[in-house]
């Protein structure tokens, strides 16, 4: 067998992993590229293979960095099944045609504006493109062992994270290779904790925090003082946040603040996302794969105003009273919070608030830096209204549970290939996984194909 790494190799974005023998392929998650203009420049490139020869995908998770990628290789002759949790289902049942749909958007605005390099400017794929891949979409349950072409047996496990995030463990022609994907907190008070497999041959391990420890600060002190001091001097809290996760985590916790009286329970709270609306009812649906009580689900989001319409995000980015709006994309990489932050990032008695890792690359990695401006539809914005990222609110295990993770297995893989990371948390963690554990780690290199003897 053979092993190629095709994304999230030397970054934290595009993961693709493809395994194949002689006569079938299976690839384990489809990612978009995000980030610095090199990575996105990938998503163009050709793909490796004709998309047919590929004989079934499996899914981690839903987000983008994962899933993003589907409507091409759907588009360019991709017919096999898409195996994923029910929840994965129906969160790419609006992550992917908003994906779309906002790069026709995206399009269409620097046609309109004449801003792009490109005449005319056209999207990598369109929301149709989308809705045509979610028919390969094939839902399984946690645990439950499916059979794949070749003979290749598959099995999901619960990998916290986000709604429907799952481990897979993988078994063919004897070996047996688990993918992580991307591993949860533990103790979080919305998902489960990950439920790693205590087995592999092979193992594909992400880092994107292997260098780092989130730190101790509660994450209700931290909204309570960023959003308490902003409203007081009668400043706009913007919370650029993952539609999908962080969205409904932030809910709960400004909700439970309200509640313990620690911010205004007149407090106006906005989110501003129709697919952050629409991820927080699938949330509401699957009661089996959180925390939450019934009752709790039932009034999950009471408090919460709820912006549907562009007409209504625009009046209120017009609107000058104090409040919070909640909006995406959580790397300020587009959607609606990139014109929220046009207008208000410029004055000074106002905040933005990011909630976890800011690829390189992104606004939001240039803002939670410093930067004095970004550039937004085609112009420069000055960043004068005071800039946050609180980490502790990050859906990703930091170094220290990493570790914990990788210490409920029986005995050390084979072979650990640690992958979605940075360079430096990469390897950082491999390092750790050698000196203090002796595993065999590598850190592959994107493209590189590797046997699995």
């Amino acid at each position: 067998m053979k092993l190629t790494f095709l994304g999230g190799a030397g970054t934290v974005t595009g993961s693709k992993y493809l395994l194949q023998d002689d006569q079938h392929r299976i690839l384990v998650d489809c990612g978009l590229f995000q980030g610095f203009k090199a990575l996105r420049l990938r998503n163009w490139a050709p793909f490796p293979m004709p998309p047919n020869d590929i004989s079934a995908v499996l899914l981690t998770h839903a987000h983008l960095d994962h899933s993003g990628y589907l409507p091409l290789i759907v588009r360019n002759g991709f017919r096999g099944p898409i195996f994923c949790t029910a929840a994965t289902k129906d969160l790419c049942g609006i992550l992917l045609p908003d994906s779309g749909h906002l790069q026709e958007q995206d399009a269409e605005f620097a046609n309109r504006h004449n801003f792009s390099k490109h005449h005319p400017a056209l999207p990598l794929y369109t929301e149709d493109d989308a809705r045509r891949a979610l028919g390969s979409l094939k839902p399984i349950t946690y645990g439950e062992t499916i059979m794949l072409p070749g003979g290749a047996k598959a099995r999901f496990h619960q990998a916290g994270h986000i709604l429907g995030a799952a481990t897979i463990s993988l078994e063919w022609h004897g070996r047996s290779i688990v993918f992580s994907g991307d591993i949860g907190r533990y103790g979080d008070p919305l998902m489960p904790d990950p439920e790693p497999p205590r087995q592999a041959d092979y193992l594909l391990m992400e880092s994107t925090y292997g260098n780092r420890r989130h730190d101790g600060e509660s994450v209700q002190d931290a909204l309570a003082d960023i959003i308490g001091t902003t409203i007081h001097r009668g400043g706009t809290v913007i919370v650029p946040a993952f539609a999908v996760g962080r969205a409904q985590a932030l809910i709960f916790h400004i909700t439970q603040l309200k509640a313990q009286g620690r911010l205004p329970k007149l407090l106006p709270v906005f989110l501003d996302s129709p697919m952050a609306i629409d991820a927080t009812e699938i949330f509401q649906r699957h009661a089996t794969n959180q925390r939450l009580s019934a009752n709790e689900l039932k009034h999950f989001a009471r408090d919460v105003r709820c912006v549907h319409t562009p007409e209504d995000s625009k009046q209120l980015t017009a609107n000058p009273m104090a409040k919070v709006i909640i909006s995406a994309s959580g790397m300020a990489t587009g959607g609606r919070v990139l014109h929220h932050l046009a207008h208000y990032a410029p004055d000074p008695k106002n905040a933005i608030l990011f909630t976890g890792f800011q690829a390189g690359g992104t606004r939001g990695a240039a803002m939670v830096a410093g930067t004095d401006s970004v550039k937004i539809h085609g112009r420069y914005v000055p960043i004068r209204a005071k800039v946050r990222n609180i980490s502790t609110l990050s859906a990703h295990a930091d170094q220290g549970e990493l570790l914990r993770w990788a210490g409920t297995f029986e005995r050390p893989p084979r072979t650990a290939f640690i992958v979605h990371g940075e360079p430096e948390g990469a390897d950082t963690l491999r390092h750790k996984l050698e000196e203090d554990r002796g595993w065999h780690c590598i850190v592959p290199d994107h493209g590189e194909t590797v046997e699995l003897p």
